[in-house]
Order: structure tokens, then C-alpha cells, then sequence
């Protein structure tokens, strides 16, 4: 068996093991690369609907879910937003800022891959696809990595294989069998940034629904976003919904004002005084999708002349739009999930190296830890600042 020698090897051509390797390779190390799917960045591919949402200008730790929060701020400090974007312009891709500091490529998703993919070549890292991980062994002098394409042996092993969203891009458990092997814990993981489906009478009450989209707060266990939400045939999805499902669980109490531009009582009470001959269902029409309004009139609400409305009906109407309580039953799970939930457990990881502190020259970046960044351009920003942290040590 062919023996390959290098000082890094980086299992793993998503955005945190191209980041690690390009950086790596700029400090003079031998760079391999090896990624068991056909291609590489697949995930970065398909991101931002093919425009690549790759960082957020407001990236701050506070964006991130982690059993250990203080973790992600050392890495995020070192490599900012602003430094990703100076590479960017210097490759000449063009950008815009969508909303929220969320920032995506005029063009493609592509010429994030190309970039990534010059840089590493620049620096002399050799990148191979097709190549699956079949043992890794460690010795006194490094690691060795048995492979479909060879015997590789490393001073540093670092392991960028995301977590499991989308298995049908490659996602696998690998990364974290590999620090379970190593005496690393792996908290549990679950699938989030997900759409949520209901089941049975509240899946009936809004299955003609599809397709109907109108801006929402949704709001679980203490955490609030303001974005639009997305009736589908399963359930709810849309950017609030996405985002709220990461601190969701069965069980949780979930809540959605409808009207999330007005104050429910206080323009009910306008409509009753202004619009009292108006059906509830006209007027609820005007300030959200009409099939919506229809439907609720339909199950929840009282449906007649808004002036007819007395206190209580009033007052309960206010409370069931600006509150609304939605019964979901899961997840759509992995298999459309942006992100993995949990993951390798960081305090036996160093927050600014991201070697294990178990087990020097490996080290864990991107998904595969446990950091999860919200909707919109965070998760990548965590893998370039964590790609580039290991990077600069490996």
C-alpha cells in the first residue's frame, strides 16, 4: 500500500476542512486533504439556493447554541466576518447583502468553491475525492490513516466531516465515531434549522393551506425570531420557523403572533370603531394571506360584523393572533436539516487551537462540535473561524 506522507491531513473538503488546509499550507505545512464523497463543498454548493450565504457581518458568539457558549468567542474574535469578505473582494467576487447582515454571492456558490479551492493550491494542498477513511491508528510518532487511496501518515489529524444534516450530500457520523475513539464525549444531536410538521387535527385544520407564506414571531422557550413562516403540506417552514426549530422539542410550548406588525388589540379595537360593518375575515384579510384569514374565522375565531365582536370575543381574538399556539410533532429531520444539533463536547477541546485535550495533533472543527450557528450565514462564518484556528497550529 502506497504511503503518503504529510504534516496535516484534514479528513473533510467542506468549508472548515478547505479553510484549515489552505491556512495550514500558507504557514508552510504539507497539506492533504481527503473526502470520501465525489466532490468537494457540496454543502456549499447547494447553500443560499446556489448564491452561498457565506458569513453574516453581525457574527457575534451570542448567535450559537452550545452546552458550552463561552467556547466559539476565541475562534470568531481571531478570524471576523470582515477578514472572510477581504478574501472575497480579492478574489473579485461580487456580493450583496440580502438582510440582517447576511450576504450572499451576486452569482454563484460556485466561486466560493473556486476561491477555497485556488487558495489551497496556492499554498501546495493536495486535495483527493473518493477517498474513505477505513482505520485510524495513533503511534509515538503521529497518525496513520488507512484509505482507499493509501496509507497516510500525520503529525496533525484534523477531522472536518460536519455532522449529519442532509445525508443524501454525504453526511455521516464519521467525525464523531472518531472522537468517541479518542475518549472525547459526544453530546446528542438532532437536527435543526428544520421544518416543522404537525399531525393529525392541526395538520387537517391547515392542509389546504399550502403554499401560504406571511411574516411571523415565532417564540419557544425564552427565544424569539421575526422573520416569515411557510405553510407546506407537512407542516412549517419558512426562515422563523427554521430558525426557532434549533431550541424546539417535542412537547415544547410554541407560539406565533400573526400580526407581528400590529398590536392585535389595539387594531381590532381600530377596526370595530372604523370598519364595524366588515366581516372579521375581510378585515383580517388586509393584513394577512387571504386563505389564512379564512380558515381561521373558519376554526378558532368568531366569524361575524366586527362590531358585534363583544369584550370578550374581542379580547380572545387578540390573544389567539398575537399568541397563537401551534401543536407541532416533529421535525422534517435530516434529511432537509441545515445543521446538526450537539455534537463532540468542546471542554476537553481548546477553544483556540481546536486540538483535543486528550489527544495532541488531533483537533475537531466545523459541525462536528458541538456549535451551532442560527439561519443566516453564522455556521459558515464558524467554519472559516475554526478552520482557520486549527489551521494556524496543525
Amino acid at each position: 500500500m502506497t504511503t503518503i506522507r504529510c504534516d496535516v491531513l484534514v479528513i473533510g473538503a467542506g468549508a472548515a476542512g478547505l479553510m484549515c488546509a489552505l491556512t495550514a499550507g500558507q504557514r508552510g505545512r504539507i497539506v492533504q486533504v481527503i473526502d470520501h464523497a465525489n466532490k468537494v463543498g457540496k454543502k456549499i454548493l447547494m447553500s443560499g439556493g446556489g448564491r452561498c450565504n457565506f458569513t453574516n457581518t453581525g457574527t457575534t458568539a451570542a448567535n450559537f447554541i452550545s452546552a458550552n457558549p463561552h467556547f466559539c468567542k476565541s475562534a470568531l474574535a481571531r478570524y471576523t466576518p470582515g477578514d472572510f469578505i477581504e478574501m472575497v473582494e480579492r478574489h473579485g467576487i461580487a456580493y450583496h447583502e440580502k438582510e440582517l447582515g447576511q450576504l450572499f454571492c451576486d452569482i454563484s456558490s460556485k466561486q466560493i468553491v473556486r476561491m477555497l479551492l485556488d487558495e489551497c493550491a496556492a499554498a501546495g494542498v493536495q486535495i483527493r475525492t473518493d477517498c474513505g477513511v477505513q482505520d485510524i491508528e495513533r503511534g509515538a510518532d503521529g497518525f496513520r490513516v488507512r484509505t482507499a487511496q493509501g496509507l497516510f501518515h500525520c503529525a496533525s489529524l484534523v477531522i472536518a466531516t460536519g455532522g449529519l444534516s442532509i445525508p443524501s450530500m454525504g453526511a455521516s457520523g464519521f467525525g464523531y465515531e472518531v472522537a468517541r475513539r479518542f475518549g472525547h464525549e459526544v453530546l446528542p444531536t438532532r437536527a435543526g434549522l428544520v421544518p416543522l410538521t404537525l399531525s393529525g387535527k392541526h395538520q387537517e385544520r391547515f392542509a389546504e393551506l399550502s403554499g401560504v407564506a406571511l411574516p411571523v414571531e415565532a417564540r419557544c422557550n425564552g427565544q424569539s425570531f421575526r422573520n416569515f413562516m411557510l405553510l407546506t403540506h407537512r407542516g412549517i417552514s419558512g426562515p422563523a420557523i427554521l430558525q426557532i426549530s434549533s431550541y424546539w422539542q417535542p412537547g415544547d410550548d410554541l407560539r406565533l403572533d400573526l400580526l407581528p406588525d400590529h398590536d392585535a388589540e389595539h387594531w381590532l379595537r381600530e377596526m370595530k370603531r372604523d370598519r364595524g360593518a366588515s366581516e372579521l375575515r375581510t378585515v383580517l384579510s388586509e393584513v394577512m394571506p387571504r386563505r389564512l384569514a379564512v380558515r381561521l374565522c373558519e376554526q378558532w375565531l368568531k366569524d361575524k360584523p366586527v362590531r358585534q365582536l363583544d369584550e370578550r370575543d374581542l379580547l380572545a381574538a387578540a390573544n389567539l393572533l398575537s399568541d397563537f399556539p401551534l401543536v407541532a410533532s416533529g421535525t422534517e429531520g435530516y434529511r432537509t436539516a441545515e445543521v446538526t444539533l450537539g455534537g463532540v463536547e468542546t471542554r476537553k477541546v481548546s477553544s483556540s487551537t481546536m486540538e483535543s485535550q486528550l489527544v495532541p495533533g488531533l483537533h475537531f472543527i466545523g459541525e462536528v462540535l458541538d456549535v451551532t450557528g442560527w439561519l443566516g450565514g453564522y455556521n459558515f462564518q464558524w467554519a472559516w473561524a475554526s478552520g482557520h484556528a486549527a489551521g494556524q497550529v496543525a
